[in-house]
Order: structure tokens, then sequence, then C-alpha cells
């Protein structure tokens, strides 16, 4: 039976809880509970050990962005889009993503954002769970995880976040302060900025910045989301036949994109009640 660890709060698990702004209608909670309640059941493990074409998409386009500044001559060799292909075995991959793949890794050799910068940190995309940081306040106490794609340092000392991705994801300001948050504790005392990148369209995004009196309320918010996370889960352990009252449905033609139609019993793949939102990818 599921046992529920210590309250967390990250941005994937915020994105679950509640919609960005624009995706209301779309967003469902079932998902999260599939997800983060019913994960080791072995119908939903099975899904969810199943990287969609976008999903290994973005995991490929970070990779192959670690491969050119790990390996930095390649940045500066005729062939050294063929080479980080090699790496990452893009063989592999079906002939979509591997079309879409080498146009991102052409894109990025012939213009490499990261060229001369100060990188302190730069991840492959596959390397798991961070180490979680404790956030203690008198009201409150979680865990807050925040994977950062890429952290380097501005000619004036600032210290920025990127985060990268691929396809037609939106950009969520919501994801940047969760890293500006993070940042305090990982690196205190510097000044930090969180910015986005979508590898495959060369899209930037603008500067964030978070204050004091934001990072407090950023706080209030995330502990508010991993309690209610946490008391769901413990709802969930209590009588697991009211899965879908903790996790409520929101069918809708939606449905034919959730991972988890197959074994949904409210998934409505042919309804057409409602205009289909535009698909999004988020590496």
């Amino acid at each position: 039976m599921l046992t529920p660890d210590r309250p967390f709060a990250s941005y994937h698990l915020w994105s679950l809880v509640a919609p960005a702004t624009g995706q209301e209608r779309w967003h469902c909670q079932m998902r999260r509970g599939f997800i983060k309640a019913r994960q080791h059941d072995p119908q939903v493990k099975a899904l969810l050990a199943k990287a969609t074409a976008p999903q290994r998409i973005g995991i490929l386009a970070q990779k192959g962005v670690y491969e050119f500044h790990h390996n930095r001559h390649l940045l500066h060799q005729a062939d050294g889009v063929e080479k980080v292909a090699q790496l990452l075995k893009l063989s592999n991959s079906t002939d979509q993503v591997q079309q879409r793949v080498l146009r991102i890794l052409k894109k990025y050799h012939d213009t490499p954002l990261l060229l001369d910068k100060q990188i302190i940190e730069l991840t492959p995309g596959d390397e798991g769970f961070p180490k979680p940081i404790l956030i203690d306040h008198e009201d409150f106490h979680f865990r807050l995880y925040a994977a950062m794609d890429c952290v380097f340092i501005e000619s004036d000392r600032t210290l920025h976040i990127l985060d990268f991705k691929t396809g037609k994801s939106a950009f969520d300001r919501r994801q940047a302060l969760v890293y500006l948050l993070a940042a305090r504790y990982l690196y205190p005392g510097r000044e930090a900025v969180a910015s986005f990148y979508n590898l495959e369209l060369g899209k930037k995004s603008d500067l964030i910045s978070i204050n004091n009196g934001e990072l407090k309320s950023l706080k209030f918010e995330l502990a508010n989301i991993a309690h209610k996370h946490q008391r769901d889960l413990q709802k969930y352990q209590e009588k697991t036949s009211n899965f879908s009252q903790i996790f409520p449905p929101n069918p809708g033609t939606h449905c034919r994109f959730c991972p988890f139609q197959s074994i949904c019993d409210f998934s409505q793949q042919s309804t057409q009640s409602h205009p289909m939102p535009s698909l999004r990818t988020n590496a």
C-alpha cells in the first residue's frame, strides 16, 4: 500500500495540481492521480515507462547540447553534428525523432547559445531526481525539487538559470520562479535571473527575476501545493476505491493525448463537445 513521504513540491507537481493560464478547460486532476498516487500499479508503471516521441526529442536535444559542451571541439568541426548524433545513438530512434533532433543539433551547431559562457552546471537531461532542498518555515516545511538544465554566470556576475524547450512548448513563468527559489538555497547571496530557450524554434523568453515579497508568496504557494498533495495521497491510501473522488477526471477530446486513456474509465477519446487545445510539449 502507498505510504506518502514528507510533503514535497516541484514545478511538475505544481503543473499537475493547477493548470497554466489558458489551459484550465483541459486540466485533469486524475492525471496527477495516475502519476503520483498509482505510479506503482503495473499498468500505470508500464505506461509511464514509455517515452513519447516529443519526450524523446526533448531528452535527446538536451543531451545533444550537453555533448557539444562536454566535447567542445565538436562545436568547431564540420562533422560535429554527425559526431554528436553518434554519441546520442540517434540511429536507434524513429525517423520522426531522428529528423527533428538532427535539425535541432544543426541549429545549435550553427548558433551555439552557450558558447563562451561561464557554465557552472549543464545537465544531460536524464540524470533523474535532483537532491531535495529543505524549505523550513515556522508555519510549514517541505522538500523542493528543482532540476535545472543549465546555470551560467553573466558578465556582470549575475547567475542565469536557463531551461531548454522543444516543440511548441509554452514558457510557463511558474517553472522559472521555482528555479529562482531553488537558487536562493543552492547559490546563497547571488543575484539570479531565469529564462527559457526553445532549441527547435530558436526562441528566447524575457529574463525573469523575483523579489523578496514574491519569494515569500511563492513559498506559501508551494507549501500549500505540497500539503494538499500529501493530504490527497493519504486519503487515497485510506480508501483506494475513492480514487476518482480524490483525483476527479475532466474528460473531453483532450483525452486522446493522455498517456492513461487506455486504462482510464472516464476517457472520452471521441468527444466533440470542446475545441482542442494546441498540443504542448514539455521536455
